[in-house]
């Protein structure tokens, strides 16, 4: 990404500033893990949107005033003594050319900054990303920061500007598009890697493993989750990602991972035999599976709801089960699917919007129907990443084969 990119997201934002306001946006820091180790820092996906800066402890101000956007980061100084031991910061040059932000001061100089600005001009609001998935969640940089404006400063308004960032990034630029084509692209080959190693007898890390080996190899730092990599019952188990098991004979392994590629991802599953052959039981299983994968790649386009894709996939695999003799009844799919097909996709593997929303042109969207027969010890999910065009869809991961004779043909090379 250029520094054009943020300047357009900036400028789309700032539109929606009212006047007499400010925007603080706050990169985050790692926390500790334990002692004085951290944890790998990642930046905070709307700053990241924002600024282009992946650094530690920066803060994004902007205030609008007389319909006027005044624009300033904060950024932390050098410290050559600190830079002898894990690196110089970024420089000021660097922030500029990266994020086309010319005001640039120093992290030490920001309470001073908005106290002075507060105390000097009329501002009525402060904008905040006040985003927060659950209660548990660890109070976060700005809503430690709301509390203390609360407190200093009862009069100012706080208002929340994650919903107005979250409608920006629902739809993708050409630039993310093609990031995430390289990020499904590193995931395939990751993929493939751990489908012409593995063998019974493997453990699951150590087909895991090749998966890892083809990020480093590309460059990828971090994946877009954690990979969960689980034969037989385990593949039958949504979120399993322990991958210490042996693999035998006749497993099915269940692969759902992701490369993240200049902080944006692929989500990708892949269901295989760790012996290159399927059972015909499990070719059956499969096939339902991808039927209903299909048939959204199909159907997907602007103005189509989630809703009506979810119950496309939920009739499919449904007449499946009642072929399989799984179930008698409609109202008993929830045995053997109980997650939803789809969520969007972007520089979080679980992306900003909605599923209340229709389908719009610009989007990515995950495609992964799956069934989980525990009895049976299957597992199956087969997953796409879909861009939403202007009249379908296009398969960002089009290039992972997924019919079993394309796979049993694969691994049988």
């Amino acid at each position: 990404m250029n520094k054009n990119f943020y300047l357009k997201n900036r400028e789309k934002l700032y539109e929606k500033l009212e006047d007499d306001s400010i925007l603080v946006l706050f990169a985050g820091q790692a926390p500790y893990k334990s002692a004085d180790e951290k944890y790998s820092f990642t930046p905070n996906r709307n700053f990241l949107y924002l600024t282009g800066i992946a650094e530690e402890n920066e803060i994004l101000t902007a205030y609008k005033r007389n319909g006027s956007i005044h624009e300033t980061i904060f950024i932390e100084r050098q410290d050559p003594v600190m830079a002898r031991w894990v690196g110089e910061r970024i420089s000021v040059d660097e922030v500029s050319e990266k994020s086309g932000i010319t005001s640039i001061q120093y992290i030490d100089e920001f309470q001073s900054y908005i106290g002075g600005m507060l105390g000097r001009f009329n501002f009525q609001s402060v904008y905040l990303d006040l985003e927060r998935a659950e209660w548990l969640n660890p109070i976060n940089n700005a809503q430690g920061y709301a509390g203390e404006l609360r407190a200093k400063y009862p009069h100012i308004i706080i208002k929340n500007i994650y919903p107005e960032i979250s409608k920006l990034r629902v739809i993708k630029s050409q630039e993310e598009i093609q990031t995430m084509e390289k990020a499904a692209a590193i995931t395939i080959e990751g993929v493939e890697n751990m489908m012409k190693n593995c063998r019974p007898g493997m453990m699951e890390y150590e087909i895991e493993a090749y998966f890892d080996y083809s990020l480093r190899k590309n460059g990828v730092v971090d994946k877009a989750f954690n990979t969960i990599c689980g034969s037989s019952i385990n593949g039958a188990t949504l979120h399993y990602s322990s991958n210490n098991c042996k693999t035998n004979e006749n497993d099915l392994v269940l692969c759902d991972l992701g490369a993240q590629y200049e902080y944006y991802d692929a989500d990708i599953t892949r269901t295989f035999p760790v012996s290159g052959k399927f059972t015909e039981r499990q070719k059956q299983v499969y096939n339902v599976v991808l039927k209903a994968n299909m048939a959204v790649i199909e159907k997907a386009k602007p103005g189509i709801s989630f809703s009506y894709l979810e119950d496309t996939v939920r009739n499919i695999l449904t007449d499946g089960l009642i072929e399989l003799g799984l179930i008698k009844e409609r109202n008993e799919l929830s045995k053997y699917y109980f997650h939803s097909f789809s969520h969007h996709l972007g520089s979080d593997t679980h992306d900003v919007g909605g599923k209340e929303m229709n389908l719009k042109a610009g989007m990515v969207i995950t495609d992964e129907p799956g069934l989980y027969i525990p009895e049976e010890s299957i597992g199956v999910r087969i997953e796409d990443d879909l861009l939403i065009t202007d009249t379908g869809c296009r398969v960002l991961t089009k290039n992972m084969i997924k019919t079993i004779d394309d796979i049993e043909n694969f691994m049988c090379r």
